[in-house]
């Protein structure tokens, strides 16, 4: 039987209490690389879907204006797209009076939801990619006959007055961008490409009500997008909004 001395503690007896203060250090480091790692991953994730937003409105803006070059009218007010553009499966006609309109007066058999006809006519005429075959008829954006955004709403082209101004605000063609946006999107676009204020120059909020696939008098407004209609209003951007659209005037 051995003896141990009084006051002496064998290896096997050792124990270590806590960390020391270089672990501590490297913890934090790492949970510091950690979270700088993830707030890094979603300003890129932010920025690209940011960029695709303005890719998107850009190459769609451009179509646009290529069309009416080209066929000296808008695209989903072409009366004679069935006779001059290859669309599949055929096209569909506009009434021909320089108005992509949502309720237009039919001429020889030409539809009422000229909105609709805008991307065949696009398409067929090869200014954007994809196909895109209204019915006949239709009263409403589907995946069959328009394109959408991240969010899997629709963008439209269309004469109106919905978009961010005073009550009265003219009329105008403009692309819309579609809902489900988040308004902080909406503003950085806006302050890279306009003037940074959603009622004012070409790029400005548009109203969708919650759950619509068409933009509405009634829709979202302030205080979820922006902070009123005057001239002098700003996007709602530290509010977290999710569902606001835009509009980007001709």
């Amino acid at each position: 039987m051995t003896a141990q001395i009084p006051g002496c503690v064998g290896a096997a007896d050792r124990r270590q209490s806590g960390f020391t203060l270089i672990e501590i250090v490297l913890v934090v480091v790492v949970i510091g690389l950690l979270v700088g790692g993830v707030l890094k991953g979603q300003q890129l994730i932010r920025g690209a879907r940011v960029h695709n937003l303005m890719a998107n409105e850009s190459g769609y803006r451009s179509a646009i204006h290529s069309f009416t070059d080209r066929f000296e009218t808008y695209p989903g007010d072409y009366q004679g797209a069935s006779v001059h553009i290859g669309c599949s499966p055929v096209c569909l006609n506009g009434n021909g009076n320089k108005r992509v309109e949502r309720n237009a007066t039919p001429v020889a058999g030409s539809e009422v939801h000229e909105e609709l006809l805008v991307w065949s006519h696009l398409a067929g005429a090869g200014f954007i990619s994809g196909q895109f075959s209204p019915d006949a008829g239709g009263t409403i954006p589907t995946l069959d006959n328009s394109p959408v955004n991240r969010s899997q709403r629709y963008w439209h082209f269309i004469f109106d007055a919905l978009f961010g101004g005073p009550a009265g605000t003219t009329p105008r063609h403009n692309l819309k961008t579609g809902n489900q946006i988040p308004v902080d999107y909406l503003q950085e676009v806006d302050l890279k490409i306009d003037d940074g204020m959603p009622n004012t120059g070409i790029f400005r909020f548009s109203p969708y009500a919650p759950g619509d696939v068409a933009p509405s008098a009634g829709g979202v407004a302030a205080p979820n997008c922006t902070s009123g209609t005057a001239a002098t209003a700003v996007w709602n951007a530290t509010n977290g909004t999710a569902n606001c659209g835009g509009a980007s005037l001709f």
